[in-house]
């Protein structure tokens, strides 16, 4: 065996050695954070704890950067090239860790941790980023826009799926939220009612041209929506009515037209009621998945290492239909977002079925595996010259 061979095949030892000593911390995470559920900017237990493990094992953490209370940086070495690992953490509403973000938190770490067992041989930093509020609010873009990722030269973190998914040409669609307000004037329901505004026909008539409307878009497209608040009581018009909505598009670029034909179904809306809206972004814009070839290929061939058989290249669906604002992580450098198999669930994510099947001993194979073969995707890059280089080259340029 060529030295080099022999030396990175020590090092890749080295790092799953240092993941295994820390396997039962890892999943002990994984399932605190399923059993205490915190919703997005809300997560205190959360970052608390992934920050003393990481801490623990010797990084230096950063708490509440970005000014963002709920989101840490941990790095590890030091170096040109930096590879970082996005830990999500949190939950959803009434159902909790239904989108197994437990998984996604303990297998970042992991990955992190185990990774840094090679750092200071080969030169490199190891940096976890802490990312809250990407199933509402967008922590990752709004990190990136305020400079966290500044230093990383590639990022990669893994979501739980029922299967494995490690097709390069895999994406996720774009999406914006909004909130729409009408504004009308109340009057008595029965007594007099020609004296009221009604917001609430507003949402109905919105409600009904976004209906109609949906026949014209384009494969692909999504909208969705829900009544926040509908009105006060039946003897009363309503004065005010609050709605929230979504709207997907495959590509980012798509985003724009898509929002403004909703929104055109709005203001007609208010038009035909004589009432007033008011629009309020609920969350920056998250773009389509974007993943680097490179480091899916690497990832894959080291996932297929843990002994998992994954599908063909092409063999499953290209898109997940959901939204990550990893998309944006990976516009602005090379990054990947793999789902990693629960394997054998039977639910979906975001139903209550998965979010029980994620604390299992599948979703602790999850972590593990994903940790691992993350970790050995960022050895690979690092024990690559070629490729190090190129990838550095291309942040700094």
């Amino acid at each position: 065996m060529p030295a080099a061979d022999s030396s990175l095949r020590s090092l890749r030892d080295r790092v799953a050695a240092r993941l295994d000593e820390y396997k039962d911390r890892l999943l002990e995470l994984s399932h605190e954070l399923h059993a205490d559920p915190e919703t997005s900017f809300e997560e205190v237990r959360a970052a608390g704890r992934l920050a003393a493990l990481l801490e623990d094992a010797g990084f230096t953490v950063e708490r509440g950067v970005c000014d963002l209370p709920t989101a840490l940086t941990a790095t590890y070495g030091s170096g040109e090239l930096t590879v970082g690992v996005c830990a999500e953490y949190d939950a959803l509403p009434q159902i909790g860790h239904a989108c197994g973000h437990n998984i996604i938190c303990a297998a970042g770490a992991g990955a992190a941790i185990a990774l840094a067992a090679a750092a200071d041989e080969l030169g490199f930093r190891v940096k976890l980023l802490g990312t809250p509020a990407e199933e509402e609010g967008g922590g990752k873009v709004l990190m990136l826009e305020r400079g966290a990722f500044d230093d990383v030269t590639v990022a990669m973190m893994v979501h739980p799926s029922p299967v494995d998914a490690v097709d390069p040409r895999g994406s996720s669609n774009a999406v914006a939220r909004f909130e729409v307000t009408f504004t009308g004037r109340a009057s008595h329901a029965a007594a007099a009612p020609e004296g009221g505004l009604n917001a609430g026909d507003a949402a109905v008539v919105a409600q009904v041209a976004v209906g109609q409307l949906r026949q014209q878009l384009r494969d692909g497209y999504r909208v969705a929506g829900i009544v926040r608040h509908g009105g006060e009581r039946t003897n009363i018009i309503p004065e005010r009515t609050v709605l929230e909505y979504e709207v997907r598009t495959p590509t980012g670029e798509e985003l724009g037209e898509l929002r403004e034909r909703v929104l055109n179904c709005f203001r007609g809306a208010a038009l035909a009621t004589g009432t007033t809206m008011e629009v309020r972004r609920i969350q920056p814009d998250y773009l389509d998945l974007c993943h680097d070839p490179s480091l899916m290929e690497a990832y894959a061939r080291n996932l297929r290492a843990t002994g998992r058989e994954l599908p063909e290249p092409g063999s499953s669906p290209r898109g997940t239909g959901g939204s990550t604002d990893m998309g944006n992580v990976t516009h602005a450098m090379p990054a990947i977002h793999p789902a990693i198999g629960v394997l054998g669930a039977q639910g979906m994510p975001h139903t209550r079925q998965f979010a029980e099947e994620v604390s299992g001993s599948a979703g602790d194979e999850a972590v593990l595996d994903g940790a691992l073969a993350m970790a050995w995707t960022g050895l690979d890059l690092a024990a690559d010259p070629q490729w190090r280089a190129g990838c550095v080259t291309a942040r700094q340029g």
